[in-house]
């Protein structure tokens, strides 16, 4: 099992411990991620402004994963949202498909389908399983309460994205509970943090983070579960800026896993200070 691991531009700058735990967490899984130098932004920055620029920014990048034969593994909601909108665009219009694929041909690439793209928690939850994953739990986290947040760029548009019932989603809090801790139900699970307005109107965009960590709280939720780095450093940098209460500590997906693996926090860029729970050992 071997996936190109793509990265993206927001995560080695902001939130390398997003990087670092996955990279821990699916070595000690067996699976491999390999680095494609040549990978370039997703175009996620120009989707709504030049869609022939994001298209050949996503295309080549799928390109060259499938040059190797592998699939795409994604760490960022949006990339992972703006590289299947680019396959779901390129698959239905073949005129514009050729026209990225004229540009490609001069780098030797092209665009032919044969590459799938994944979100990490899609790779863990049906390539990896539930089994396996079991198998490596060697210190569950029992007595820990979760907010799992979804986050937007996976769920919609559905048809697009394929990641899971967009009204009713399951498959992230399955992941959690493997763990050992227990995902909570809140009413507010599927609302955006609010990150896309950071930036653009404050104070909308804290609205909508505080109003997530209050229903979280009210669910009596220790700490908050993410799986992309915008969502993360919302509940994390943001709320520390804006929040006159006591934090809600947000953790990433692969750190909560790997907490759950028996590895060792700073093995996994876990600040012992900001996470929910004692870590043992």
């Amino acid at each position: 099992m071997r996936y190109a691991l793509f990265i993206g531009c927001n995560i080695a700058a902001r939130v390398p411990q997003y990087e670092e735990a996955t990279r821990a967490v699916f070595q000690e899984l067996g699976v491999g991620l390999k680095d494609i130098k040549e990978f370039n932004c997703c175009g996620y920055p120009v989707r709504n402004t030049d869609q022939k620029g994001f298209l050949l920014l996503s295309a080549r990048n799928l390109a060259l994963a499938s040059s190797r034969g592998l699939d795409l593994m994604i760490l960022c909601q949006c990339c992972f949202g703006t590289l299947k909108k680019a396959q779901y665009l390129l698959e239905e219009n073949s005129p514009l498909r050729e026209e990225v694929n004229a540009i490609l041909r001069r780098e030797g690439l092209s665009y032919e389908g044969k590459v799938e793209v994944k979100h990490i928690l899609q790779v863990l939850y049906h390539d990896v399983g539930e089994e396996r994953i079991r198998e490596k739990v060697r210190r569950p986290l029992e007595g820990l309460k979760v907010a799992t947040h979804y986050g937007c760029h996976v769920l919609r548009p559905s048809k697009v994205t394929e990641f899971d019932d967009p009204f009713s989603p399951s498959l992230f809090d399955r992941l959690v509970e493997l763990t050992g801790a227990e995902s909570v139900p809140w009413g507010k699970r599927l609302d955006c943090c609010g990150a896309p307005l950071w930036g653009t109107n404050d104070e909308l965009s804290s609205a909508l983070m505080r109003a997530k960590v209050e229903d979280a709280r009210r669910a009596e939720a220790e700490g908050l579960c993410v799986a992309c780095p915008y969502c993360y450093l919302q509940f994390d940098a943001v709320q520390g800026m804006v929040s006159s209460a006591g934090l809600l500590p947000a953790i990433l997906y692969p750190q909560l896993l790997g907490l759950s693996m028996g590895m060792e926090a700073q093995n996994l860029g876990i600040d012992r200070n900001r996470i929910p729970f004692e870590v043992k050992g």
